[in-house]
């Protein structure tokens, strides 16, 4: 080894500027083309996230095009403007880089290491197989989810009550709510909601309370707690008969409602042609639902119970009294529900005026029987004379989609990922009996709905990504070999990031997914690297020994492969710690976009790890075996120009 290294070893001197330049234009040359392709396939290995659409798509997509712009404008610079740079500071006495005491310490530690690996190559191999296929069942066990969830640092709490409640009891109970909520050291504010606003965009019945709860900085909060369990301190406070509580964030409950109509993380639409029939079913998926693991604020969403004043006109009575069914309806509509009279302006706004009875003479139906309708024959005479009224139930809201009927059944989940809980659900309602009747049929909405859209978008995503990949390295070595040598790292990089999202407790997402697709590129950058000097290093060795295997051993080949792969280790090391160094930070951030961040960024760190050590490691033993067959079958090494 010695002698080999005192091949490529010169001593300290001084060169002329047109020597200088040439080899500068030569080492340009050599590693240009290798990081330019490299770069280039880190930009379209990301390029299939343009792919993504709905939620994720909006989300991704700023950062697929922050990314490739960046990246773009790096391989152009590569090619443009670092040769120039390199001419103007590279001056002086060159030195060889065994000279330099950060290489001289790293090829100590790393040649001892990748001596033994080239020993012990079964068992190198077979290690980092087993570490590969232990990482299959580890991905298979997490669960998955769309999206992680984004602290929003607030909570909206969104309770259902009867459909018949009255405006009395709903603004009792939302008082009576709020200043349980305001209880609790954690909350900053509280802003409570009951019915609809006034706006047409917001259809909520009066049974339905939304309320708006302001944290207070995590630093103010009780140590040891964090927003679950404010969530369950809550929850556990608010237990209030006849109301069933629902916890979610206020952005992206406004997505849910706004994209599937669905107010909770995952709802069961329930289809038909009659409402009671409805009910009776979204009665039925409920009792079928209830005790599943990590589903929780189950609710029906209630489309019968409402109730309506009804004033059946008597016409006969009408025809004795001297009456007719619009003198019934006026009244009926004067007294109760207001009708306009004039107009107030005020500056430039104009109010119309309404006028009704007073509360005390419409808030019960013996009050409304008796108001009085004024007869041309008999004088003034009570409403119940001329017509029967009495309260009917009916639907506190229709809803209908694809012109048939709705009703949903609406859960959120806790401690558990959305995809296990919903098969088990599916499970438990394929399983259930006399659940649905013929004309009837249920559809699966919510987050879960952009769950599958994004499995199905991802699943096309991967192998694109891979192929893009492979005919990029095809392009940088015109060898397949080469290209599948360089490949091979993606799943050794898999290794790490499938490891560290399951000891970190990570659901499988389309963040998850974004940062694998991000790693795969940055893998098979240094991948690439160190294939151009271990062909550099089989350059050295045929012009030493000739191209035959007549005059080249097996030693000689591993000398060589063992020099390349130490040859330039500051820079590949460099490579991943740059990018180590820069992701690690986020692990330990805590504002707000983090819970998104974090599960793209530890695919990253545990894969670059992972496979850097396969790239120092394994990939110049699989070199090396390839380089062996080579001389075996052929009797000469099938060497792929370096410089370019």
């Amino acid at each position: 080894m010695k002698r080999i290294k005192n091949l490529f070893r010169k001593k300290p001197q001084w060169i002329s500027d047109e020597e200088r330049l040439k080899v500068i234009e030569q080492s340009s040359k050599q590693v240009s083309r290798g990081v330019f392709f490299a770069t280039i396939i880190i930009i379209t290995s990301f390029l299939p996230v343009f792919m993504l659409s709905g939620q994720e798509g909006k989300l991704f997509h700023p950062l697929a095009y922050t990314k490739t712009f960046i990246l773009i404008v790096d391989a152009l610079l590569v090619l443009t403007l670092a040769p120039v740079l390199i001419s103007f500071f590279m001056k002086g006495k060159f030195r060889p880089t065994d000279a330099h005491p950060v290489n001289r310490f790293l090829e100590r530690g790393y040649e001892p290491i990748i001596r033994w690996v080239l020993k012990w190559r079964k068992t190198t191999l077979t290690v980092n197989i087993l570490a590969l296929l232990i990482s299959i069942p580890l991905l298979m066990r997490l669960g998955t989810e769309f999206m992680p969830p984004l602290d929003e640092q607030s909570i909206l709490f969104m309770p259902v009550t009867l459909p018949d409640v009255s405006n009395g009891e709903i603004k009792r109970i939302l008082q009576v709510q709020d200043k349980i909520i305001k209880s609790v050291p954690e909350v900053e504010s509280v802003l409570g909601k009951a019915g609809r606003a006034s706006t047409a965009t917001d259809n909520s019945p009066i049974s339905m309370i939304e309320t708006i709860i302001m944290l207070k900085p995590k630093s103010q909060w009780r140590k040891g707690i964090d927003k679950k369990d404010i969530i369950k301190e809550l929850d556990t406070k608010l237990q209030i008969p006849g109301v069933v509580n629902g916890w979610t964030q206020p952005i992206i409950n406004r997505i849910n409602m706004l994209a599937t109509g669905i107010r909770t993380d995952v709802g069961i639409k329930i289809y038909g042609q009659n409402l009671d029939t409805i009910a009776r079913v979204s009665e039925r998926v409920k009792m079928a639902l209830e005790g599943t693991p990590g589903v929780s604020d189950l609710f029906v969403d209630p489309i019968t119970g409402g109730k309506y004043l009804d004033v059946d006109v008597n016409r006969p009575e009408l025809a004795r009294y001297g009456l007719t069914v619009d003198d019934v309806n006026q009244t009926v509509e004067f007294a109760l529900g207001g009708a306009s009279i004039g107009n107030t302006v005020e500056g430039r706004r104009r109010f119309s005026i309404s006028l009704r009875l007073a509360q005390d003479y419409r808030n019960s139906v013996e009050r409304i029987k008796h108001i009085p309708l004024q007869s041309p024959v008999f004088g003034e005479v009570p409403l119940s004379a001329v017509a029967d009224i009495k309260f009917v139930d009916g639907p506190p809201m229709i809803s209908s989609e694809n012109a048939l009927l709705r009703g949903a059944v609406m859960f959120n989940i806790r401690d558990r990922d959305m995809g296990g809980t919903v098969a088990e659900a599916m499970k438990k309602l394929e399983t259930a009996k006399n659940i649905l009747p013929e004309g009837y049929f249920i559809e699966w909405s919510g987050q879960y709905e952009n769950l599958i859209s994004g499995e199905k978008t991802l699943k096309i995503i991967a192998p694109i990504v891979l192929l893009i990949i492979f005919f990029s390295l095809y392009f940088a070595f015109h060898s397949l070999r080469e290209a599948f040598l360089s490949l091979i790292t993606v799943p050794f990089a898999l290794i790490g990031g499938a490891y560290i999202i399951y000891f970190w407790d990570v659901n499988l997402s389309v963040a998850v997914a974004v940062g694998f697709i991000a790693l795969f590129g940055i893998a098979v950058e240094t991948g690439i690297v160190m294939v151009i000097y271990l062909n550099d290093a089989m350059d050295q060795l045929i012009k030493a020994k000739g191209n035959s295997r007549e005059t080249i051993t097996k030693n000689d080949l591993k000398e060589y492969v063992v020099h390349g792969a130490a040859k330039r280790l500051r820079p590949k090391l460099m490579t991943v710690c740059v990018s180590l160094f820069g992701l690690v930070p986020v692990l330990w951030s805590n504002g707000v976009g983090m819970d998104v961040m974090k599960p793209i960024v530890l695919p990253m760190i545990g894969g670059v790890f992972t496979s850097a050590i396969h790239i120092l490691l394994v990939t110049p033993l699989i070199f090396l075996m390839s380089k062996e067959y080579e001389l075996r079958k052929y009797g000469k090494l099938e060497v792929h120009d370096t410089k370019h």
